[in-house]
């Protein structure tokens, strides 16, 4: 539950609205992973749209290259989650409890930036791997880019 929403979440569980909480949580991860599919052919579509240019910058480039590239592309593309419906009710719920008040978060902002963080994190973690040890490039394309540049 995003921080900004704690305050809600404890008073819609406070008048026995904890399983639609539940609910609204379990929905916020299904819709990640209901996403998963089509990030994967948002990602294969980037690759296909690699330019030589695009491909040196990345493998003369830093640490991250490939990784900030892969953000850059395909960020825009994978904003698209639908969990707002159980969200409004929600809110509809909490504003009829006296004396509340709630600021809206924009909850499909806060779940696609929270899935993109991590997503880009644990590809920046592989892309390091991959530049600093040998034994990471284990498909016969990475051990034959990086022998040719060696370590990054």
């Amino acid at each position: 539950m995003p921080e900004q929403l704690q305050a809600f979440e404890k008073g819609l569980c406070t008048f026995g609205f904890g399983l639609e909480i539940d609910g609204f949580v379990m929905s916020m991860n299904r819709a990640a992973e209901r996403a998963a599919p089509q990030t994967r052919q948002i990602f294969m579509g980037t690759i296909r749209e690699v330019s030589f240019a695009d491909a040196n910058q990345i493998l003369h480039g830093n640490q991250t290259a490939a990784t900030d590239y892969f953000k850059g592309k395909t960020t825009e593309k994978l904003t698209a989650v639908g969990v707002t419906k159980q969200y409004k009710e929600l809110v509809g719920h909490f504003k009829a409890i006296p004396f509340t008040k709630i600021d809206l978060v924009d909850i499909d902002r806060y779940m696609v930036g929270k899935s993109l963080d991590g997503l880009f994190i644990m590809l920046a973690e592989e892309e390091r791997k991959i530049r600093t040890n040998p034994a990471a490039r284990i498909t016969g394309l990475l051990k034959e880019v990086f022998a040719k540049t060696g370590p990054s």
